[in-house]
């Protein structure tokens, strides 16, 4: 059973959340709340976040206007947005096998939350933008099969496959694609080395402190205390003075 407290020990009947959220979404909840040795606390908002996410992936499959071109019918040419969401899900299918390695779950949901954000964000009217869509989709539900394996089945059906899901490969990333328009830079607090975070060279000053921010040891060299500066130098490192 999944606890509600840990001080009082009260614990939450599993049948209750299959039964109004499904296996898939419960499934989500547990692998993306908190890394695996730490205890699973019950959050109604949490689990309901799950069961959104498990339909948001349903309705991008379901319910667009439009039919996904073969993936084999790539445009000759790809635009600025298409090309950035396509290093985009190269690197996210990397990073998820990464994490998936290390048991860190919960940072691999993490990812395919965010991939999903910017597949949503694409214009399907634009040749090069739906062919990268159908691209990030096939990758999208590969990834996130070993999580929810119900509903990415039935949607890798739905996109014309006729063999298992759980019997495809793992989707192959391009390195040479993530590597010709990313770069990776240090993240330090207080003059030591924490993390480090890869982005597009382009990428602003305001969102590579975010994302020096969001690093999980970063946050833990923080520790809580207040933040005196971040300072960014552009395409080298981050510093975090607390």
């Amino acid at each position: 059973s999944i606890k509600r407290s840990k001080s009082k020990r009260i614990t939450v009947d599993p049948d209750s959340i299959l039964d109004s959220y499904g296996a898939d979404a419960a499934r989500l909840f547990i692998l993306s709340d908190s890394p695996p040795e730490r205890d699973l606390e019950w959050s109604e908002s949490g689990i309901e976040g799950a069961w959104r996410f498990v339909n948001k992936l349903w309705r991008m499959v379901m319910d667009i206007d439009v039919t996904l071109p073969s993936l084999d019918e790539k445009p000759s040419d790809l635009g600025e947005t298409a090309t950035k969401t396509r290093i985009s899900i190269h690197k996210t299918a990397r990073d998820v096998a990464d994490d998936i390695d290390k048991f860190h779950i919960n940072r691999a949901v993490a990812r395919c939350r965010e991939l999903s954000n910017l597949l949503t964000e694409l214009d399907l009217n634009k040749k090069d933008e739906l062919w990268v869509y159908a691209e990030g989709v096939n990758f999208l539900l590969r990834l996130m099969n070993p999580i929810i394996p119900h509903v990415t089945e039935e949607l890798w059906e739905t996109l014309g496959h006729d063999t298992w899901l759980v019997e495809t490969p793992w989707p192959q990333w391009d390195e040479a694609l993530i590597s010709q328009d990313t770069i990776t830079i240090a993240v330090q607090v207080n003059g030591k080395m924490r993390a480090t975070i890869t982005m597009a060279p382009d990428t602003s000053k305001e969102d590579v402190e975010k994302m020096a921010l969001a690093e999980e040891n970063v946050q833990r060299a923080i520790d809580g205390k207040p933040i005196r500066k971040v300072i960014v130098v552009p395409k080298k490192i981050v510093n975090v003075v607390i």
